[in-house]
């Protein structure tokens, strides 16, 4: 058995999933390079069928992003299949077709309707179809978890014997504890002849909690392959975190027995931070590994221990996962040049018409604080690629408040050489510029949720609104904004939400 375990990541896809994070395009190239930086073996980039825009997606990441193999879901239907196919083609060899199909008893009777023998002919004419386009086929059970373990390996027998060369086991409820459900892997290792030909894969989620712990016991039953999301984000309670299997494997590898990765964890803060803006899903504190307090210590006798020792309170080096690293900040005399040379440091690929708008924002933010930190700089960048390309920017807006005034806004658009301007009253500053948007582009939104953040530290601190929005179908839209003034931080987060709607 291998002692290679591979990653597979799922943020673009499973990830996205998750209600209100969806992400644009552009968002989803820039997370798409970063996985790539930070080294996972496969970017689940998308699921085609569901949509013209994930399609367009899918194969866009396919064409442009280098190292991993590219994967699109499909279900066990032609046209899925056809569909996931034409949209990784363009990563050639790297192309890889991930086929699904439900497997346990409560699927098969009241979702799928389905005997057992007919879900046995789907899988194989799944697979073999997928394989028809790539040579690179995974197929998962879906809810394989509470699958009944001798059909379960029924199934898997005839995936691999239809040519996938990747089983993926999911735990699609989070049903499992951790001795079952390295006892299930035992199982399939044991009991399906030929699964030596494929690789056992786990896809693990967090409704109990479980799901590090889950995957951690498959991979010490013998799973290769561990499939998750960066900062865990998902459906219902999430997907398992990536970096959090990722760090216990490689802190504990006296436990875990030489396991190895191809991971540059060194990028992993940098990765979770540009999940977490881009899909406007916050990082809690304490969260393990990524959180800003997994390093911290307040305690005397901890902070006593580190000084004398790092060891005495910390099993992992923060640097060993990016954090702690030089920044050197930017004024509002830096040029062009060096603000693009700091960005691509920071891990952004941009085009020269990005690189020009972001250099006005980043002239105006200067002119407003001494320095321009590279947190500043990264929302700046994620902020114009929230807003996206042929949408509505905002163009002007102008507020007047106080204790003893109606709260006012006045708001300008522009989108091309089209210019709209409105005003409107409101429940505080905030309202009011919100609701002079709806007034010019005619939408009303419902304001479910809102978070400012201080991107760095001081009273001159760029401040970043991330929040969601309900258009009245129910759906959550997010939006985010930067700005040294909050109000207008504000609007441009709500602005980068309509547009997603328009």
């Amino acid at each position: 058995m291998s002692d290679r375990v591979y990653v597979f990541d799922t943020t673009l896809r499973d990830g996205e999933q998750c209600p209100g994070a969806s992400m644009n395009s552009r968002e989803k190239l820039e997370v798409a390079h970063q996985l790539a930086r930070l080294g996972v073996d496969i970017i689940e980039a998308g699921f085609p069928v569901s949509s013209d825009g994930d399609f367009a997606s899918v194969k866009q990441i396919a064409t442009e992003v280098r190292g991993p193999v590219i994967a699109g879901l499909a279900r066990c239907v032609p046209r899925d299949i056809d569909s996931a196919a034409a949209a990784v083609a363009p990563a050639g060899e790297r192309g890889r077709v991930h086929v699904f199909l439900a497997t346990s008893k409560i699927h098969r009777e009241h979702k799928l309707k389905k005997a057992n023998d007919e879900i046995l002919r789907l899988t194989e004419e799944g697979v073999r179809r997928a394989r028809s386009y790539v040579k690179d086929v995974e197929f998962s059970p879906e809810d394989a978890s509470r699958t009944e373990p001798e059909f379960l390996a029924q199934v898997v027998r005839v995936a691999i014997a239809a040519g996938a060369r990747t089983v993926n086991i999911p735990d699609t409820v989070g049903w499992a504890v951790p001795e079952e459900f390295a006892a299930l892997i035992r199982y399939l290792l044991e009991n399906v002849e030929n699964i030596g030909e494929a690789v056992l894969s786990v896809h693990c989620h967090n409704d109990l909690g479980l799901a590090v712990a889950n995957t951690l016991a498959a991979v010490r039953a013998g799973a290769r392959q561990v499939e998750g999301t960066i900062n865990g984000i998902g459906e219902r309670a999430g997907n398992v975190a990536l970096e959090e299997v990722i760090m216990a494997i490689k802190t504990r590898s006296d436990f875990f027995a030489g396991l190895e990765l191809g991971v540059n964890t060194r990028e992993i803060v940098k990765t979770s931070r540009l999940v977490s803006r881009m899909s406007g899903l916050h990082v809690q504190r304490s969260k393990a590994v990524v959180g800003e307090n997994a390093f911290a210590h307040s305690s005397g006798i901890h902070q006593d221990g580190i000084l004398k020792k790092r060891e005495t309170y910390e099993i992992m080096d923060p640097r060993e996962v990016g954090w702690g690293e030089t920044e050197l900040p930017l004024t509002k005399h830096s040029g062009r040049h060096a603000m693009a040379a700091r960005l691509v440091q920071l891990g952004f690929t941009l085009n020269e018409a990005e690189l020009d708008t972001i250099f006005i924002r980043f002239k105006e933010v200067g002119d407003k604080k001494k320095f321009v930190y590279d947190d500043d700089l990264a929302a700046l960048v994620e902020d114009s690629i929230a807003a996206g390309r042929d949408n509505w920017i905002l163009d002007y807006i102008n507020v007047t408040s106080g204790s003893t005034t109606i709260p006012t806004a006045t708001v300008r658009l522009r989108k091309g050489d089209e210019t709209l301007q409105d005003s409107s009253s409101g429940n505080g500053a905030v309202d009011a510029a919100m609701k002079a948007i709806d007034r010019i582009l005619s939408k009303h939104g419902n304001l479910i949720e809102y978070h400012v953040d201080a991107v760095t530290q001081g009273q001159d601190a760029l401040g970043e609104v991330t929040l969601k929005v309900d258009f009245g179908d129910g759906k959550l839209i997010s939006g985010k904004g930067a700005s040294t003034d909050v109000v207008e931080a504000s609007a441009r987060a709500y602005l980068t939400a309509v547009n997603r709607v328009i």
